[in-house]
This record gives structure tokens, C-alpha cells and sequence, in this order.
């Protein structure tokens, strides 16, 4: 998501995404132009997320930057904090069920005006980030990688499905070969999808934001889809992602552990008489 002129707009703009997650019943968004200098998080306890951004040093300025907003309740599972690797990439490690993790990232490309040692240096870093991640855990980038990957599958296969959109440019070849050498594929091409980003001269849309998957486990995805009716404050349209995949459960913290009951029990005529003669005097004693 990303900042576009709007004298109107909220003096706590990440106040204003949060509720629209919220809305959207949307578990962990990858933001961009974040643009908050240091590395630091910020609690919108009144929607129930937790922003999360690396920065540059406050001496440097703020051009780009990248976060990921994430449900409080899902942050609080996290066994460590999110990683920023640079002001365009951050990670993190999210816990699932049965001792697997999701390692999902969030980024940032340089445009296509962008000095070609600036794109080197970014791919560089995003290729240094998923060698490391270990090769057992589901990959889920997300981002506005400023790339036109166009349509051709026959050469791309693999990366990219049947859904591609337009031509391809110098950014787009970039994105792709990184996506072959370390088998992903864009999961946009694989669902009919709307573009996501207008061009503010030509007035031409394009699809510009993407979210990478392991092609391994693309079966575990339901839906890559555009939501054009969200509304944060930004010159994009917001990708969502759907895959199948179950967090570890909340832990509590404190108290006494659940009781377990045996349900079943309840279909025997006997013992369901005594459970309800049961109630009722619990009932008339509290009366």
C-alpha cells in the first residue's frame, strides 16, 4: 500500500488500514512507502493489529521503506520479531501446526527508473534472504515489485500460469528469472485477477504487485484475487491471498488448564436424564 496526495486524509493513516484489515478479516498485510525512519512497531489496539517496519536510520531519510501489519493476536505467536534485512525487505517466521512455519516476506523493488546498481543490489539481498530460509518452510513474498511480467508461460513455465497480463519490460525479466532459479511461481497469473496499478500520465492499468509462492506447494492456495473496495488511502489496489495453511493455536497464558468432556456420552437416555437433573439443581441453588 502506498501513500498518494490526499489533503483529506487522516493524520494516522495506519489507524485507517488497520480498520479496513479489520474489515477485510485480513490476517498479515504487506505495506509499502511505509517510510518511518528506525526500526520500530506501533499497537492500533482499536482494530487489533500490530505494524511492524525496519526504516532506515532517521539521518538518511525515508524514501522507500516496507512493513508487514499483522493481527495482535497472530503477532503474539511469533517466536521471534519480524526481520528487516533492508528499508525494502522484511521477514518473518510465523509458527504453524505440527512444527511447520511459514516464512513470509515483505518487499519493496526499485522502479523502472531506478539506477540498474540499485536493482542489482535488491536482488541481490532477495536472493540472499531465500537461499537462507530453510527449505521446509512454505515461502509467501509479498509486494509491489514495480515489474510487468507479462503473459508468455510457454517460456516461463512454472513461474508463470495462464493469467498473465500484458508485456513484459526490463523489471518484469528481472522478477522472473529469480522466480525460475529458485522455483516460485506468481500466483496472480494463476486466477483471473484485475490490474492493480493505474499509470498516472497514460491512465493505462497495469499489474504491478505480486505475491511469489513455492511452486512445490501450490496446492495449498485457494485464491490470489484483487480487492478494488478497499480503501486505504493508496494508488494501488490490494492483493489478497488465501492459502491453506493453520497457525499454531493461542497459547493462554495462566489459569487452569481446559477441561476435556466426552460428548458422546450424551446419546445414552440414562446418562442424558442425569446430566440435565443435574443442571436443574445447580440452577435452583443459584436461585
Amino acid at each position: 500500500m502506498h501513500d498518494k496526495d490526499d489533503s483529506n486524509r487522516p493524520e494516522r493513516r495506519s489507524a485507517l488500514i488497520a480498520l479496513e484489515l479489520y474489515r477485510l478479516d485480513i490476517d498479515i498485510a504487506a505495506l509499502s512507502e511505509v517510510r518511518f525512519s528506525e526500526e520500530g512497531n506501533l499497537q492500533e489496539h482499536g482494530a487489533g493489529y500490530t505494524l511492524f517496519w525496519p526504516g532506515r536510520p532517521a539521518t538518511e531519510g525515508n524514501h522507500s521503506g516496507v512493513g508487514l501489519m499483522i493481527k495482535t493476536s497472530i503477532a503474539s505467536t511469533l517466536e521471534s520479531l519480524p526481520t528487516g534485512h533492508s528499508d525494502s525487505i522484511m521477514s518473518l517466521r510465523l509458527p504453524l501446526k505440527n512444527k511447520e512455519y511459514a516464512t513470509i516476506l515483505s518487499v519493496y523493488a526499485p522502479t523502472l527508473q531506478a539506477k540498474s546498481e540499485e536493482k542489482d543490489r535488491f536482488y541481490s539481498e532477495l536472493r540472499h534472504v531465500l537461499r537462507r530460509t530453510p527449505p521446509a518452510d512454505k515461502m509467501i513474498i509479498l509486494g509491489d515489485f514495480n515489474a510487468r511480467v507479462g503473459q508468455d508461460a510457454d517460456t516461463w513455465r512454472g513461474v508463470l500460469v495462464r493469467h498473465g497480463v500484458g508485456n513484459c519490460n526490463d523489471n518484469g525479466r528481472l522478477l522472473l528469472e529469480i522466480c525460475m532459479e529458485l522455483q516460485l511461481v506468481i500466483t496472480n497469473t494463476v486466477f483471473q485477477l484485475k490490474t492493480t496499478w493505474m499509470h498516472p500520465r497514460s491512465r493505462h492499468w497495469h499489474l504491478m504487485d505480486y505475491i511469489l509462492y513455492r511452486q512445490r506447494d501450490l496446492r495449498d492456495v485457494l485464491h490470489t484475487r484483487v480487492m478494488p473496495s478497499a480503501e486505504c488511502h493508496t494508488d494501488h489496489r490490494l492483493v489478497r491471498f488465501r492459502i491453506r495453511i493453520r497457525p499454531k493455536p493461542i497459547t493462554r497464558k495462566g489459569g487452569p488448564p481446559r477441561k476435556k468432556y466426552n460428548h458422546s456420552r450424551l446419546q445414552s437416555d440414562e446418562v442424558k436424564a442425569v446430566f440435565q437433573a443435574s443442571l436443574q439443581n445447580k440452577f435452583k441453588k443459584r436461585q
